[in-house]
């Protein structure tokens, strides 16, 4: 059985193709200290993308941020374009689009998502604004806030509209947030507080391999 499901073990290489496993979140989230392994990774699953120059702003920057452009294996557009990310965020997006967001607005609406709408990645800040404190996972483009999703039958799902209810976009929202659990270190939404009343934050935090990991 395991050697039928290689993702569920925790000594196989990682492979964005491969349907999330037991360990795919982990693998995802050590792609930080190996920004070349992750390209590779991005390259080997078919992902188009363009590699951004380092940048490093005092305690924030990052050297392994990278746009995803048009094309290749991956079909939802990002909104805005032109989204500088860290490459763990951008691998887990994809593996996100393919295994969690696609599967479920079909169930859901029989229709393909065909956008996401989103608040940013890289802002150099420390948690929510604070002047002390931890920095921020966008201090170093390891997080994106994700506001909505667009399908192709044209229906919009916000996540501050339409997070509180019973019907299709409700339980649409919920799956994927549930979904993203199991490809980001970190996964906040309005369940977690107020802060997050209209975005689901996911991110990459490097915690290490034992390192705790948040689903809210």
């Amino acid at each position: 059985m395991l050697r039928g499901r290689p993702q569920d073990l925790p000594w196989t290489a990682l492979d964005l193709g491969q349907p999330v496993g037991l360990f795919t979140g982990r693998k995802l989230t050590g792609l930080t200290s190996d920004a070349a392994q992750c390209r590779g990774l991005l390259t080997q699953a078919g992902v188009r993308f363009t590699a951004l120059p380092a940048r490093h702003d005092g305690h924030c920057g990052y050297d392994d941020a990278v746009r995803l452009t048009d094309g290749g294996a991956r079909d939802v557009a990002l909104s805005p374009a032109n989204l500088g990310i860290a490459c763990p965020v951008a691998a887990a997006l994809a593996m996100w689009e393919w295994n969690v967001l696609l599967p479920a607005a079909r169930r859901h609406f029989d229709a393909r998502v065909t956008r996401i709408d989103h608040y940013g990645s890289y802002s150099c800040r420390r948690l929510y604004g604070r002047q002390a404190g931890a920095w921020s996972e966008h201090s170093t483009a390891d997080a994106i806030d994700i506001a909505g999703f667009r399908l192709s039958d044209g229906t919009r799902i916000s996540v501050a509209r339409d997070w509180k209810g019973t019907g299709p976009k409700a339980a649409f929202l919920r799956e994927v947030r549930d979904g993203a659990c199991g490809l980001f270190a970190t996964v906040l939404s309005p369940d977690y507080n107020a802060a997050h009343r209209d975005h689901f934050h996911l991110d990459q935090a490097a915690r290490g391999a034992r390192g705790w990991r948040a689903c809210r």
